[in-house]
């Protein structure tokens, strides 16, 4: 609401065009179902536990937050829509960082690690801001780190090349990178208010094609809702009606008596 009315209706029209690409295009090109489809692979078939989103824009730096609530909160589900089980596992953790923060925090384990992490890449042609004289190189070396990033996972390292590099003994293992990482690339020409519209409704979509597959209500959120009913049947006991408390189970009333002895209010 900041940037104004046009930004806003924008924002609506890049909602509005992911949600036409969804509802239309053939399923060859339709990128929020391939998108879809690949992720329940990589759960599926790979067993693939979480997420990462590394978007390489500051301005997006919540952006796997919310990706968070979007697809963890709508197929965080352990039953179909019919009430039965399910016999596959289901969701993702989704998390993240902008890629410049995680490059030197978690990407060892995304390139490195036992497990398998499948990745989403975001970046943009044109910074958000315009650039001073000297920087271009500056933002093109900022590129370059995302791109040799996803080569990085693709095609690893082999021994032999870590060797010919002058490595001998442990070290070559060590500096080996098995590659084959699944990672998705997503580049726009710029971080506009559209684009960040189809970004949003990408993953919309993608969360619905894996519910859909899954077979499970990817609208509802009972789990939430749980824990809003207890804590409404909590409040006589936080507030310190000693029958309330020992009413409940030894582990909350134990905390509950925690927080009454210490708190300073």
């Amino acid at each position: 609401m900041v940037l104004g009315p046009e930004a806003f209706e924008e924002l609506l029209a890049g909602f509005h065009a992911m949600d036409e690409h969804f509802r239309t295009a053939a399923p060859e090109v339709n990128v929020p179902l391939l998108m879809g489809l690949i992720n329940v692979w990589n759960v599926n078939f790979l067993e693939a536990e979480t997420h990462a989103v590394l978007p390489y824009s500051q301005y997006l730096h919540r952006f796997p937050a919310y990706l968070q609530q979007l697809t963890m909160e709508s197929n965080g589900k352990s039953v179909r829509w019919d009430g039965s089980p399910v016999t596959t596992e289901t969701g993702e953790i989704f998390w993240g960082e902008p890629g410049t923060n995680g490059q030197h925090a978690f990407y060892q384990l995304i390139h490195q690690g036992t497990r398998i992490i499948p990745a989403d890449f975001i970046a943009f042609a044109d910074p958000a801001h315009p650039l001073k004289d000297g920087e271009q190189d500056v933002h093109e070396l900022f590129l370059a780190n995302f791109f040799a990033q996803t080569k990085a996972l693709a095609f690893g390292k082999t021994a032999d090349e870590v060797r010919a590099e002058g490595t001998e003994g442990s070290l070559v293992a060590a500096r080996e990178f098995s590659g084959d990482r699944p990672t998705t690339s997503i580049m726009a020409p710029a971080l506009t208010p559209g684009v960040l519209g189809q970004l949003i409704a990408l993953y919309e979509h993608i969360t619905f094609v894996q519910g859909a597959v899954w077979g499970i209500n990817s609208f509802d959120q009972w789990g939430v809702e749980l824990g809003k009913q207890l804590a409404k049947g909590l409040a006589p006991a936080v507030a310190g009606d000693e029958d309330a408390i020992a009413a409940e189970d030894s582990s909350t009333a134990a905390l509950i008596r925690y927080y009454r002895e210490h708190r300073s209010v």
